[in-house]
């Protein structure tokens, strides 16, 4: 579909988006996104908020939702490398708690997209990484949520070795089954 390749991972619904590069000597042009050809995928979003972070080495940021107002995300890195993940909240989904994660780099210039109804996070894996992303609902900090980072009834392989840095919202989230969250998505 135009410049844009879209593999399914494991989950149902979410998307590793890769997209053709036009290069040169002078450099390079691509597509982030383009409306027609994410609809044609079956990708249907109107976003309204674009947000960017920069981050060093071990930060990891997650894993978040919003409790009435979930969002769903286009995610990609401007710099450096991440591990990106999606775990699934959606009540009737058969891959409720499970999670999918794929590496995004300023190099691949992969994208992620994470429907409504997951936590959502990533890691730092290079010195610094900057990240931006798309969503389709404004953030309401009001609204925040979260489950904890290493919750061994998800068991996320962040395969990283080094120390993990969490803001101390995120060192406070609860565990999945004790935060009774579901989606109705």
């Amino acid at each position: 579909m135009g410049n844009f390749k879209f593999i399914k991972t494991e989950i149902k619904d979410v998307y590793i988006i890769e997209t053709n590069l036009f290069g040169d000597s002078r450099g390079y042009f691509m597509e982030t996104y383009k409306e027609a050809d994410f609809k044609a995928a079956g990708l249907d979003y109107t976003f309204v908020q674009d947000n960017q972070s920069s981050s060093r080495k071990g930060v990891l940021r997650g894993l978040h939702f919003q409790k009435t107002y979930p969002q769903a995300k286009l995610v990609r890195v401007l710099k450096g490398e991440v591990f990106d993940v999606a775990v699934d909240l959606r009540k009737n989904s058969s891959t409720y708690g499970k999670w999918t994660g794929v590496l995004l780099s300023e190099e691949n210039k992969r994208q992620f997209m994470i429907p409504r109804g997951f936590a959502h996070g990533f890691l730092v894996v290079s010195d610094h990484a900057e990240f931006a992303y798309k969503c389709d609902e404004f953030y309401h900090p009001e609204d925040e949520g979260g489950i904890m980072w290493n919750d061994p009834d998800i068991g996320i392989d962040w395969n990283f070795d080094g120390e993990i840095i969490l803001s101390e919202k995120d060192k406070k989230y609860p565990l999945l089954k004790d935060s009774k969250i579901t989606f109705e998505v």
